[in-house]
């Protein structure tokens, strides 16, 4: 399983992280190691915002306002 979606130490997944996109970035940056994660780009999908991540990887919310992987 991908690190991106578990924090090992005490098992915190990624849409039990809250809501804020600053809490998505602390969540993403203790994933990976300590290196700093960024929103590079903002956009509109099917009428959520969807952030495209420094990682590579793009997350939204979904209906309940949990954080998933797209």
């Amino acid at each position: 399983m991908s690190q991106a979606f578990v924090k090992e130490e005490d098992g915190q997944w990624l849409h039990d992280i809250p809501g804020s996109l600053q809490a998505l970035i602390n969540y993403l940056m203790r994933e990976n190691n300590g290196i700093r994660v960024y929103n590079k780009k903002t956009t509109m999908e099917n009428g959520r915002e969807v952030y495209a991540m420094s990682n590579g990887f793009s997350y939204a919310k979904n209906a309940e306002g949990r954080w998933e992987m797209l």
